[in-house]
């Protein structure tokens, strides 16, 4: 239980940071506006399979350098990632819960565009369980995964009298 509540506070923390960065980091009026857009690929997926955050950011001025963008899976910080001059971040997500997950991505602003964020939604399945072996012993030919057809086998045996 403790460490659930330490990861909170840290997680609390880290929000808390990121937002103030995000508002110092915002330059006032030299700063065009800027919007964020994200997408996730797949948007449903089970868990163990990585889903692809894609996120844009759309500014008048050059969206690159500042302090990139920051991915968030509801309130945990997933990474913060560069963003290219055409706007574009991305950011290989591998999430271990079953559910809807809630996915931010908030562009941090630089000295030519302003901060901005956008959401998205992830739904995370359970992985689905192997099939469970035949009764008895099954080491390749289970559920007919393998089909061996051996056909007519004839097999002659000439014996020579010893003489």
């Amino acid at each position: 239980m403790t460490r659930w509540n330490d990861r909170a506070a840290w997680n609390l923390v880290m929000a808390a940071a990121v937002s103030a960065v995000v508002a110092i980091a915002s330059p006032a009026a030299a700063a065009e506006p800027s919007t964020t857009t994200v997408q996730a690929s797949p948007s449903a997926a089970t868990i163990g399979q990585p889903v692809s955050l894609t996120a844009m950011v759309a500014c008048t001025g050059d969206p690159s350098g500042g302090l990139g963008m920051t991915f968030f899976d509801s309130g945990d910080v997933l990474d913060t990632v560069p963003v290219t001059a055409a706007g574009a971040a991305s950011y290989t997500a591998h999430l271990s819960t079953v559910g809807t997950h809630t996915i931010t991505a908030a562009y941090n602003g630089n000295d030519n565009c302003s901060a901005s964020n956008s959401e998205t939604t992830v739904v995370m399945a359970a992985a689905p369980a192997p099939p469970s072996p035949p009764n008895g012993l099954c080491l390749l030919a289970c559920d007919s995964l393998i089909n061996f057809n051996v056909g007519d086998i004839h097999n002659e045996v000439n014996i020579y009298p010893h003489g």
